[in-house]
């Protein structure tokens, strides 16, 4: 058969047909008193996330994320559909603003952040998910405005509650299960050219301590930046996340948190998971420069040496 053919398997009881110069029926197959079908992927990477018919969110199984070349497209954590609905129907019942007014003691908050910034950030984010030309052509013109919406001090915010934010991936993610196929999961990026690298450890973002994988906000906050003030064309920079676990107990009792629930590496395990990102990110991209954002001291000083 012509072209790379991905199977997903899907819940169903009828059977589906799929062109390829001619229709192809696949018989349902029954596994455990339920119907599954296998469903006729002809795309990978990015395609896959970005069309809404095949698109699943975080409930692609880890094996199926291997075959559908989207590993390191999204957070490590599985989500089944019923979990992404309980979600997105917190948030059909009260948005996010309404919410932010609602936790005084919020440590961002209470600093100053206004409720109607976290409204002015999901409206941006919503542009920057459907049209980047808009989204920076936004940013250029409004900086001084928009500026501190999409970087501090509202996503201070946005990273303390990415994990119950997250909709739609950007960048990539990185943690200790990838070890021996950061290499391979590199490819999945969809550009041959990447100008700069923003990369964090999540552990010290903007003061407020320990993040975890919500540090990725800041690494896409200040790539924005670079791309609307800097010049960097938006297709030729990357955000990264290197998920090597919390020691956040507020993070790790969170029944949403998409990260690695475990402590933090440390040590030679901490150090090897870092040379090996730096070796796939010189294998795919080597004259890209890579930016380290927000590590705890004892390590980012260590890091440069």
């Amino acid at each position: 058969m012509a072209g790379t053919v991905s199977k997903t398997l899907l819940r169903t009881g009828s059977s589906v047909s799929a062109s390829f110069g001619q229709k192809r029926s696949i018989t349902g197959k029954k596994v455990g008193g339920e119907y599954l079908k296998a469903e006729i992927v002809r795309k990978k990477g990015k395609n896959v996330l970005s069309d809404p018919l095949f698109n699943k969110g975080l409930a692609f199984p880890l094996a199926e994320r291997d075959r559908l070349g989207i590993r390191g497209l999204v957070p490590p954590t599985t989500l089944e559909m019923d979990e992404q609905e309980e979600y997105i129907m917190a948030e059909y019942l009260q948005g996010w603003a309404a919410r932010a007014e609602q936790e005084p003691d919020d440590e961002i908050i209470s600093s100053g952040v206004n409720p109607d910034n976290i409204r002015k950030w999901k409206v941006l984010q919503s542009v920057q998910d459907r049209n980047e030309t808009l989204f920076y052509r936004l940013l250029m013109d409004n900086f001084f405005e928009m500026a501190p919406i999409i970087y501090t001090p509202t996503v201070g915010w946005a990273c303390s509650h990415f994990s119950h934010l997250y909709r739609r991936p950007r960048g990539m993610y990185f943690c200790a299960k990838d070890r021996g196929e950061m290499a391979s999961m590199v490819y999945n990026w969809d550009s041959d050219q990447v100008d700069a690298v923003v990369v964090t450890d999540g552990s010290r973002v903007l003061g407020l301590g320990d993040l975890g994988i919500g540090g990725l906000g800041i690494s896409v906050g200040k790539l924005d930046l670079y791309v609307a003030a800097g010049g960097f064309h938006p297709r030729r920079v990357l955000p990264v996340v290197l998920d090597v676990g919390t020691n956040n107990e507020k993070l790790l009792a969170d029944p949403r948190y998409l990260g690695v629930k475990s402590p933090r590496l440390e040590g030679e395990e901490y150090f090897s998971l870092i040379d090996e990102f730096m070796a796939a990110i010189k294998l795919r991209w080597p004259t890209a420069l890579v930016q380290f954002e927000d590590f705890q001291s004892k390590y980012a000083i260590k890091l440069l040496m």
